[in-house]
């Protein structure tokens, strides 16, 4: 399946290029990239010309959703086997297959933890090959979940491409609440860190369910159950709010 040819270097494609370099997945050698501004993991790799293009086995297909057309000009200099593994959000498979002189194509939604081999990434390919790809790409560095329909990636960019940013929302915002409540900045931030990657830490080792783990530090008539009859009310329909909106606009996207 190599070489791969990374359509795309910022920060996904970046994050990616360091998940395979620490779970030692791909050499850099194995690896080329086509990005007129690349970050600062994809510096080294070779830059082909045209002509070497055609070296390519694989395809990563990671530019920003309104870039993919443009980035899809090289197909003509594609070898015909060429399989195209697509990270642009919201774009379909049936349009990028038709971009690429209909080549296979498998879809995947990563998030930017695959840096750490920790990532979780959606995948849907009709095609045996195109998905057999791309699970040796994200294994090493993701928990890969398949899907039964394509229409079913919008729901897992809104719930697992974007969560992480929600979870570092919540992180900033509990360490304001913090600081408002009397701690020092520092403080505040520190604590709200450290007591996320310790519980992600903690629920990563258990077998015990989100609401079980929840329900074990709450202590009836507590501090924690305090928080929680202010915090869960609006939670649920804030979050399910919140994920319709990023999947209307992954709609949009397409």
């Amino acid at each position: 399946m190599t070489p791969i040819l990374l359509l795309g270097a910022g920060r996904m494609g970046g994050a990616l290029i360091s998940g395979w370099r620490s779970a030692g997945t791909f050499k850099d050698a194995d690896l080329m990239v086509r990005d007129p501004h690349p970050g600062p993991e994809a510096a080294v790799l070779a830059q082909p010309d045209d002509a070497g293009l055609a070296q390519a086995k694989t395809v990563l297909l990671a530019v920003k959703p309104q870039l993919w057309r443009a980035a899809a000009a090289i197909a003509p200099h594609l070898a015909p086997d060429a399989v195209i593994v697509s990270i642009a959000a919201g774009v379909g498979l049936n349009d990028i297959a038709q971009a690429f002189g209909g080549r296979r194509v498998a879809r995947v939604m990563p998030n930017t933890a695959v840096a750490i081999n920790q990532g979780v990434a959606s995948l849907y390919a009709p095609d045996p090959e195109a998905r057999a790809r791309a699970e040796a790409m994200f294994a090493p560095v993701a928990k890969v979940v398949p899907l039964e329909s394509e229409d079913l990636m919008h729901a897992a960019t809104a719930v697992a491409g974007s969560g992480p940013a929600y979870l570092y929302a919540f992180v900033e915002a509990l360490a304001a609440a913090g600081l408002e409540a009397g701690l020092t900045a520092e403080a505040a931030s520190d604590m709200a860190r450290s007591m996320v990657i310790g519980s992600a830490a903690l629920m990563a080792r258990s077998d015990e369910d989100p609401a079980e783990l929840r329900r074990q530090v709450t202590s009836p008539g507590g501090t924690t159950q305090a928080a929680l009859e202010v915090l869960t009310p609006p939670l649920g329909p804030l979050m399910t709010d919140a994920v319709a909106a990023a999947v209307r606009r992954s709609r949009e996207l397409g």
